[in-house]
């Protein structure tokens, strides 16, 4: 087994530095400091999303976020919880697709004692027997929460639709997968899936760098385990669903192929979801809700996986005004290709600025942000590079791209009394 070496990099911009550090293990460390801050946050993810869970058990990866927390190492379940309360840790646990991830933000003084918590659950947790049917029974009361709103009833069949019923498959599972999962499912699915190589464990925050590597490398140098196998996935193929339910509302989800965040040009893609979609000055919001009525909600958004991405979009309506209000909307994606204004794009660009000040005031947000880069990318984007990147973006450009780049392959789910007339399939 060839063993890579201990590497170190810096990435560094006036007032933002990002420090990348790789174990020996495989498991890649992102650091930014953010000494103006008080705070400090974390998030360590690795390659056991839903994708990974075998066909019959829908729902093992999330439940797994439920049982890795009830002890581990030296603590007990109920130590487990008082220390991330002593802390003060605002913490979370969740699966995407193919990630499963744990974090926290905390007072930046307990950002090494909080590492060290999870270092203790993330490789050596207890998964108590008498507590697996707790953790089943919460997992069943959020599929059941989310079987019984619509509007997620509508975009989780969509996403299977987009992506395929392995790629897409729900986070919150199935209540047979649920029902059918053992201890010793939990046990071979953490043995399989939770390795360092791969993994991520980014930090931002006030914090001396030196230290914190040091502490991570005592934490996690001596963990083991290959990276773990690549997955097969599946693709999904334009079609059309309609969930017959007697309501006075239908909710409409629609999907189509996009580049996805890794792509060169995503950024032309997102311009033009940003005409469509972002403030209430958008096109959809304007000329969908406030102009002609016809909902009381309409949105679009990208969305991606390692290798593909789509944009996703969803209007709640009444039965009498859904026809007009699909009709419409596709209308107004299409029309992108056809020009935008020079204010609709300048719009958009104080939008993304602005929040890329905000991300710099917020740990847990840059956090988010150097994980997905580096999943997707394979490196960190700095705050300074979107920035430039979206400075230099033109009108010319944006309707070039989406003139090449033609909005096919919808897919559209719908819930309510009626299906509707889904022309983008004929």
């Amino acid at each position: 087994m060839n063993i890579p070496t201990v590497t170190d990099s810096v990435l560094e911009v006036p007032a933002e530095i990002v420090h990348v550090h790789t174990l020996a293990n495989g498991l890649v460390i992102l650091a930014q400091p953010m000494h103006w801050l008080r705070t400090a946050a974390f998030s360590l993810a690795v390659h056991a999303g839903v994708q990974a869970e075998p066909h019959d058990r829908g729902g093992l990866a999330g439940l797994m976020c439920e049982m890795i927390q009830r002890g581990a190492g030296p603590y007990s379940s109920r130590d487990v919880v008082e220390l991330q309360d002593n802390l003060g840790l605002d913490h979370s646990a969740g699966v995407s697709s193919t990630l499963a991830s744990y974090g926290a933000t905390m007072p930046a003084e307990a950002l090494t004692d909080a590492l060290s918590l999870y270092a203790e659950i993330l490789r050596r947790p207890h998964f108590p027997e008498d507590q697996l049917e707790d953790a089943l029974q919460v997992s069943m009361q959020e599929l059941r929460a989310v079987e019984d709103e619509p509007t997620q009833q509508v975009m989780l069949r969509l996403k299977q639709l987009q992506y395929g019923p392995l790629s897409g498959r729900p986070s919150c599972g199935t209540a047979e997968g649920i029902e059918s999962i053992t201890l010793q499912d939990v046990i071979d699915f953490y043995k399989a899936r939770y390795r360092p190589a791969g993994a991520i464990l980014a930090i931002a925050g006030r914090f001396d760098w030196d230290e914190v590597r040091e502490h991570c490398e005592a934490l996690f140098g001596d963990w083991s385990g290959e990276k773990a196998s690549e997955l097969k996935l599946d693709l999904g193929k334009p079609a059309y669903e309609h969930i017959s339910q007697e309501s006075s509302q239908t909710h409409i989800g629609f999907s189509f192929d996009a580049a996805p965040f890794r792509d060169p040009n995503f950024y032309l893609l997102r311009a033009g979801v940003g005409v469509l979609s972002d403030g209430m000055s958008s096109r959809l919001f304007d000329r969908v809700r406030e102009q002609r009525g016809l909902c009381y909600t309409v949105s679009a958004s990208t969305h991606s996986l390692y290798d593909r991405g789509a944009i996703f979009g969803y209007a709640g309506t009444t039965p009498e005004r859904a026809q007009e209000t699909l009709d419409v909307t596709l209308r107004e994606i299409q029309a992108i290709s056809q020009g935008i204004e020079q204010a609709e794009l300048d719009r958009w660009k104080v939008r993304v600025e602005s929040s890329l000040i905000m991300e710099q005031e917020s740990c847990a947000s840059a956090v988010a942000s150097m994980l997905s880069d580096w999943y997707h990318r394979g490196r960190v984007v700095t705050a300074k590079e979107i920035e430039a990147i979206i400075e230099s973006i033109t009108v010319d450009q944006v309707v070039e791209y989406w003139r090449k780049n033609p909005p096919k392959n919808f897919r559209l789910v719908t819930l309510g009394q009626s299906p509707l007339e889904f022309k983008p399939l004929l």
